[in-house]
């Protein structure tokens, strides 16, 4: 099965791989390093001949100006970690379809037919979603004016299960499964319907982008729908933000991050908060509705100003009022000169600064209807 996988068998040192593709052996040592694999000894035979081609390909990139040198050991960090949670993925499928067939496991003959039959065509699917990918993320890229592509303004959400910890000490591993399938299909199809990506997936949470505030809204309300009517998963939390947002490598940072990372701790269950900048831009909207919060303090931040998101219908009380409480809160007042008052009756009030709520998951959940 292993030369099956590995394209033919090991016969090369790293000396000799690094000699054969004419690249400095300290060079080959830096990127088998970054690709996330464990360093070997000079006269270890680990490596094949499609080992000595990738060392080919990669200098070629790097020569040509598509990969700059100085950030070749970053690109193939990046690549070797996320090919590598795809391939534990694939290698926990075949295992499964091994021990659901005795007839395979009894020959590794059988195994490594197998393997060579699949992976023709798991490489065939793999290319095709990649290419699908990169022209998505091209027509995007060059439509777009700015022409600093890696810090563009954007808005980052975090959507999160809440009680996610408690539930895990309740259920067995396949209902915890099922629970986390849930929620990632239902996440990836609702970001992918608003034209966003999801970043990754964090345990019992999913960070995303989207290029306009109506969708990061839309995104962020389906979710919390979605979540409330599945009798299968616990409420869910939000907290978005809007500004410029540094992209390296499939992955996003800086300070629009953490606010909607921080935004999301002081959320309560079915409740979605957003900075200051995103609700000027949402207030624009008669789609959705606004209510300004109380300040409060979190970590790295000093008396937040949080707005509340929902659809427009789905309290009384009309978008005027809640656009003119936006509007006083961000000069710094409060309608009619009065101070803020109480959250209204029935209505997710402020949450304390730690983070901590009422107990989520999907039981509690079911309790409080009733």
């Amino acid at each position: 099965m292993e030369r099956a996988l590995l394209g033919g068998r090991r016969k090369y040192t790293r000396a000799e791989v690094a000699d054969r593709a004419g690249v400095p052996s300290e060079r080959s040592a830096r990127l088998w390093r970054a690709l996330g694999f464990a360093t070997v000894a000079d006269d270890e035979v680990v490596f094949t001949d499609a080992d000595v081609e990738a060392m080919r390909v990669t200098d070629r990139l790097v020569r040509s100006g598509l990969v700059e040198d100085t950030v070749e050991s970053s690109v193939a960090r990046a690549l070797g970690q996320h090919l590598s949670r795809l391939a534990e993925w694939q290698i926990d499928l075949l295992r499964t379809l091994i021990v659901e067939n005795p007839g395979l496991a009894s020959s590794e003959r059988r195994i490594a037919r197998l393997v060579e039959e699949l992976l023709p065509e798991l490489e065939a699917v793999q290319t095709f979603v990649w290419r699908r990918h990169l022209a998505a993320f091209a027509g995007r890229a060059f439509a777009d004016g700015d022409s600093d592509t890696d810090a563009r303004v954007r808005v980052a959400g975090f959507v999160d299960m809440v009680g996610f910890t408690r539930l895990t000490r309740r259920i067995d591993d396949a209902e915890l499964r099922a629970v986390l399938e849930r929620f990632e299909g239902m996440a990836g199809e609702v970001i992918a319907e608003q034209h966003g990506r999801v970043v990754k997936m964090i345990g019992d949470e999913v960070l995303f982008v989207a290029d306009s505030a109506a969708g990061a809204a839309e995104i962020a309300l389906t979710l919390s729908e979605r979540a409330d009517a599945d009798e299968g998963l616990p409420a869910v939390r939000a907290g978005l933000a809007s500004g410029p947002i540094l992209s390296r490598f499939g992955d996003v940072y800086g300070s629009v991050v953490n606010l909607a990372s921080r935004l999301t701790s002081i959320a309560r269950p079915g409740t979605i908060l957003v900075d200051r900048a995103l609700a000027a831009e949402l207030a624009e909207h008669l789609d959705y509705r606004l209510r300004l919060r109380r300040p409060v303090s979190v970590r790295g931040y000093n008396r937040l100003r949080p707005s509340a998101l929902r659809r427009a219908g789905d309290r009384p009380g009309g978008f005027l009022a809640g656009s003119q409480e936006l509007a006083a809160g961000v000069l710094g007042r409060t309608p009619h000169g009065r101070a803020p008052g109480p959250p209204l009756d029935g209505e997710p009030g402020e949450h304390t600064p730690d983070g901590r709520g009422r107990p989520g998951g999907v039981r509690s959940r079911r309790r409080r209807r009733r």
